[in-house]
């Protein structure tokens, strides 16, 4: 199992030794403190979540804080690059499909994907078919899953999890973690030289003004919201606030003369860009669910006119299908003629005859999820699970088998955490976010999710996971060197943990 601050019982990682020397000099009372001002101001803020059908002990609300873990997750310079060349050349490449499969289809041609892999995937939209956007760009906004597991020699290598490319969230949880963590810690900033990321919002403003329609000088941007029972709701106001554009409902916007405008107590205002938080069946109910009320009617039409842009695109879900993720090393030699930078986790789709058959043979060893599936449900964990539970999903994959992939189950790297007993080691995962305009652009780091309950590496806050701010350290500088391999007998205690039973899922 891979620690990404500890390189055995008794010595630190280079990029880490400095940190935890600094973690040494604090008392334990102190960093109690911090975890609880840090909850306090949180909740005080209203950092929540809400978890659909879930209700509190006393039976009321939904509500959620996402618990903060004080301990970074670090990443030297060096390994940023490699990851950040990865991340760059897979969203091209599932950009460049999406135009594909929407206008030309040649990867199908070449049989490189089965067409009957697109047209029939609930996610294909016909009705973008010869539809063309703004800069060939379909997934402006792309939240990239990366985990790291050990190699055949043990030493940890970044893989891609999953894609995200419809309306990934959590970066609002980057931003206020790194905020949270330079408020209760600015020592820790002054003497190290952290890659900031404050300018993400600024970042976002610009891919999303530069996927305008062409003919519009000063465009106007708002973000979409389904309202405030939505679980990302906190993250929708936030970032309309933090790039300075109203946040609208479906209710403030009207088609007129095949434009788009919102209702402003100044009179109607023509909208030109629409950062859009909701899935593509709501928003529309003239082209997709008739009874969704979240929506505009008539905003499909004037989309296919080229008179408003819609980030990300409708249609985006076809590229970021469980079903189409085993494609996406191939799409990067096709599109691009390159060899991928970053690894997929081997994965058997339960479509094809044999690769069911293993996975039947093999699911107590299994990670099994549902191709639409998402915050770590639909998913069967082979290695944790009761024998009953394996034949329900037996069952259903008998039933459908063209509706799951199956994964092995990896020992994902975990990072120390401080959880009830003190500080232990913790599964994590990495969201960075790449923002797709006239050019790719990416803040160092990204958000790094910990499964908080021991053994677990399902990171979702939905299921009782936490966050951890993450530090790119910037290139030409280090934190403060200390004696290689330091001995870590004055830590905490840090209990051994067993190798993981489970693997993430988004």
């Amino acid at each position: 199992m891979f620690d990404e601050m500890n390189a055995s019982a008794d010595s630190v990682r280079a990029h880490y030794q400095g940190y935890q020397r600094w973690l040494l000099r604090q008392p334990q009372d102190t960093m109690k403190a911090k975890r609880a001002e840090a909850e306090m101001i949180f909740r005080r803020v209203g950092i929540t979540f809400a978890v659909y059908g879930a209700k509190d002990e006393d039976g009321s609300g939904t509500e959620r804080l996402i618990p903060f873990d004080l301990i970074p997750r670090i990443i030297p310079s060096h390994e940023w690059v490699s990851m950040e060349k990865g991340l760059i050349q897979r969203t091209t490449a599932l950009n460049r499909f999406i135009h594909d499969v929407y206008h030309d289809q040649e990867i199908l041609k070449a049989g490189i994907v089965p067409s009957e892999q697109i047209f029939q995937n609930a996610q294909f939209r016909p009705e973008m078919m010869g539809v063309d956007v703004p800069n060939n760009v379909y997934s402006q906004i792309s939240g990239i899953d990366i985990v790291r597991a050990p190699d055949a020699t043990g030493v940890g290598e970044y893989y891609v999890l999953e894609d995200n490319l419809r309306v990934p969230s959590g970066v609002s949880y980057m931003l206020e973690n790194r905020k949270m963590m330079m408020r209760l810690f600015p020592d820790l900033f002054s003497e190290n030289s952290v890659a900031p990321v404050a300018h993400y919002p600024d970042m976002l403003l610009e891919t999303l003004r530069a996927s305008a329609p062409p003919a519009t000088a000063d465009p106007t941007v708002v973000v979409l919201t389904p309202g405030m029972y939505n679980s990302a709701y906190f993250e929708h106001a936030f970032l309309a606030q933090q790039m300075g554009v109203e946040l609208v409902e479906g209710q403030d916007l009207f088609v007129k003369d095949n434009f788009v405008y919102m209702r402003t107590t100044r009179g109607p205002k023509r909208v030109d860009v629409i950062y859009r938080r909701l899935d593509d069946d709501f928003l529309d109910p003239l082209a997709f669910r008739p009874s969704s009320t979240l929506g505009c009617a008539g905003l499909l039409n004037v989309y296919r006119s080229g008179n408003v842009a819609l980030c990300n695109a409708i249609g985006t879900g076809i590229a970021d299908d469980k079903s189409i993720y085993p494609y996406v090393p191939k799409m990067i030699e096709f599109y691009l003629g390159e060899k991928p930078i970053l690894k997929n986790v081997p994965t058997f789709m339960c479509r094809n005859t044999e690769d069911l058959k293993y996975t039947l043979a093999n699911l107590k060893d299994l990670v099994v999820k549902e191709v639409h599936g998402a915050g770590g449900y639909g998913m069967l964990v082979g290695p944790a699970s009761t024998a009953a539970e394996i034949e329900e999903f037996r069952a259903a994959l008998l039933a459908n088998p063209s509706g799951y992939i199956a994964q092995p189950t990896l020992s994902l790297s975990t990072c120390p955490t401080y959880v009830e007993s003190g500080i232990a080691p913790r599964h994590l995962d990495l969201r960075p976010f790449v923002l797709s305009g006239k050019d790719v652009q990416i803040v160092p780091g990204g958000l790094t999710r910990v499964a908080l309950k021991e053994g677990s590496l399902v990171v979702n806050s939905s299921q009782g996971g936490g966050t951890k701010d993450t530090w790119v350290i910037e290139a030409g500088a280090s934190l403060p060197a200390m004696n290689p391999m330091t001995p870590m007998s004055s830590m905490p205690p840090m209990p051994a943990m067993a190798p993981t039973t489970t693997q993430a899922q988004s």
